[in-house]
């Protein structure tokens, strides 16, 4: 838990995505739409991923794992939530306060 937590800490906008999840895609080309240079981490790619995908499940309750969305070093969740919040026009103001979007 404390690496994820370090992880999250060191951008404004962090995403634990796998490389084969469209959804994930879809939410990584949803940020890269907006300007954000949002970090993706593909846990499928990673040496410690299973270890990582572990804590987002049991200590956040990450249900499903991927994509996990923290803004601001915040859990957000994961694509339910992130287009639930662009819908209803909360995501773009919610991305300047954590420094992630300046226009």
């Amino acid at each position: 838990m404390e690496m994820v937590s370090r992880m999250v800490s060191e951008k404004p906008v962090v995403i634990f995505s796998k490389s084969s999840c469209p959804m994930c895609y879809t939410i990584k080309s949803l940020f890269a739409d907006f300007g954000v240079n949002a970090v993706a981490y593909e846990l499928d790619e990673m040496p410690r991923g299973r270890e990582i995908e572990q804590a987002l499940k049991q200590r956040l309750g990450c249900n499903p794992i991927t994509p996990a969305v923290f803004i601001g070093g915040q859990l957000v969740g994961g694509e339910n939530e992130v287009m639930s919040l662009h819908l209803q026009r909360s995501l773009k103001p919610m991305l300047k306060r954590a420094g992630a979007l300046w226009l």
